[in-house]
C-alpha cells in the first residue's frame, strides 16, 4: 500500500478553491459580529469569558484523546497565568500543562509559527509524562509511526506517518508554508483545514500530535480573524469525535481535499456559534446578577454561580433539591424554601412535580 507520503507529488494538495468562498464570507461575517458583540461585555465579564474559552478548549482537546481533566483546576492554572485571582488551588501536571498551552495560544496569535513554539507546546501537553523517549522535540524512532485501531491482537492500520528521520525536513518545508500561506493571503478556512491535515499526515511528535495540530488550526483562524478570541473549535469536534477521525481518515488517502477542507470549515462555522451563544449566556449572566443581586440569600448566589459555571447548555439533567442541598450545604427544609423563593421571583424556572421535580436558570433551554 502506498502511503499519501510516498506519492510523487506530495504534498502538493489540491482543491477547488470556489467551493469556499461563501464558506470564508461566513467565516468573516460572524467574526465581526463576535468582535461586535463583544462591544457590550465588561472588563471583567471578558476575563471571565477568556478564562472559560481556554479552560474548555484545554478540556476538550483533550477529552478527544480520552483524557480527562479537572476543570477548576484547569481554570485556576489559567487564571493565574492570565494574572486574575485565583482561589490557590494547585493543579496537576496534566492540567498545567494543557492550560499553559492554550494561553500561550492566546498571547502569541499574531506571531509566525515556528519549531521553537512547537516544542514548547510538545513538552507543555507532555507536562509530568515518563514513558516517551523525547519530549520538546520531533520523534526519534526507527519502528514505524502508525495509527491503528480495533482489538490488541489483531489491531488495524488506518495510517502510517513518514519515518523519522524524514520529519526536521518535512517540519521545516511546513513550517516554511504555514506562514507563507498566511503571508500571501490564502483564506483562513483553506488555511486552518490544509495546515491541521498537513500537520497530522506529518505526524511529527512521539505523542500529542492531535492535540498540538488542533491548536495550530485554532492560531490560523486567530491569524485570519486578527483577533485572539479562541473560536471553541475542539469543543466542537468533541461533540461528534468519531466523524472527526473518519474525516481524517479519508482525508489520508488523496493529495485532493476539497471533501476534507468542507467538513472542517462546517466545524469552525459551528465552533463560531457556540462562541455567539457563549458570550449572549455571559452577558445574560451579569444582567441575572444584577436583577437580583438583593433578592438572593448566600446559599442561592452559591447555587447560581454554580448553575452558571455549566455554561449555555445548563446543569445536566436540571438541578434537584438533592443537588441544592449538596451544593449550598444546608438542611432539605431550608433547600425546599430557597428553590421555592428562587422559583417565585423568576430566578429559577421549575419544572416536574415530587422527586422528578428540576430547577433550571431562567435563560436555559429546557428539552422536554
Amino acid at each position: 500500500m502506498q502511503w499519501i507520503w510516498e506519492r510523487p507529488d506530495w504534498p502538493n494538495f489540491t482543491f477547488d478553491p470556489g467551493s469556499f468562498t461563501h464558506l470564508e464570507r461566513e467565516f468573516h461575517r460572524n467574526t465581526g459580529l463576535i468582535l461586535g458583540s463583544l462591544s457590550s461585555v465588561s472588563s471583567d465579564d471578558m476575563d471571565e469569558l477568556r478564562v472559560t474559552l481556554l479552560s474548555n478548549e484545554a478540556m476538550d482537546t483533550s477529552k478527544i484523546e480520552g483524557e480527562i481533566l479537572d476543570r477548576d483546576s484547569v481554570q485556576s492554572s489559567i487564571r493565574g497565568q492570565l494574572g486574575l485571582q485565583t482561589d490557590g488551588r494547585r493543579s496537576g501536571p496534566k492540567e498545567t500543562g494543557a492550560s499553559r498551552m492554550m494561553v500561550d495560544l492566546y498571547k502569541s496569535y499574531s506571531e509566525p509559527l515556528d519549531q521553537a513554539r512547537l516544542f514548547s507546546w510538545h513538552q507543555m501537553v507532555m507536562n509530568g509524562r515518563i514513558d516517551l523517549e523525547t519530549i520538546g522535540g520531533y520523534r526519534v524512532h526507527e519502528d514505524p509511526m502508525q495509527i491503528v485501531s480495533g482489538r490488541l491482537d489483531l489491531p488495524q492500520v488506518f495510517y502510517e506517518a513518514l519515518p523519522s528521520h524524514r520529519v526536521p525536513k518535512e517540519m521545516e518545508n511546513y513550517l516554511l508554508w504555514f506562514n507563507q500561506a498566511f503571508s500571501k493571503g490564502m483564506p483562513t478556512l483553506i488555511h486552518a483545514g490544509l495546515a491541521h491535515l498537513y500537520f497530522e499526515l506529518i505526524h511529527p511528535f512521539e505523542d500529542g500530535n492531535g492535540r498540538i495540530g488542533r491548536a495550530i488550526a485554532e492560531k490560523a483562524l486567530t491569524m485570519g480573524a486578527k483577533h485572539p478570541l479562541i473560536n471553541s473549535l475542539s469543543s466542537i469536534i468533541e461533540r461528534n469525535k468519531k466523524a472527526y477521525y473518519q474525516a481524517l481518515e479519508r482525508a489520508n488517502g488523496s493529495l485532493e481535499v476539497n471533501e476534507w477542507l468542507v467538513y472542517f470549515s462546517g466545524e469552525i462555522l459551528k465552533a463560531q456559534v457556540h462562541v455567539q451563544k457563549l458570550i449572549l449566556f455571559i452577558v445574560e449572566k451579569a444582567r441575572y446578577f444584577e436583577d437580583f443581586r438583593d433578592k438572593l440569600n448566600e446559599r442561592q448566589s452559591k447555587v447560581a454561580l454554580r448553575l452558571f459555571r455549566e455554561g449555555p447548555a445548563g446543569f445536566q439533567g436540571g438541578l434537584s433539591a438533592e443537588n441544592y442541598i449538596r451544593i449550598s450545604k444546608t438542611s432539605p427544609a431550608t433547600a425546599t424554601r430557597d428553590l421555592t423563593e428562587m422559583v417565585a421571583i423568576g430566578a429559577l424556572k421549575k419544572t416536574g412535580k415530587l422527586r422528578h421535580t428540576r430547577y433550571y436558570l431562567p435563560m436555559v433551554e429546557i428539552s422536554q
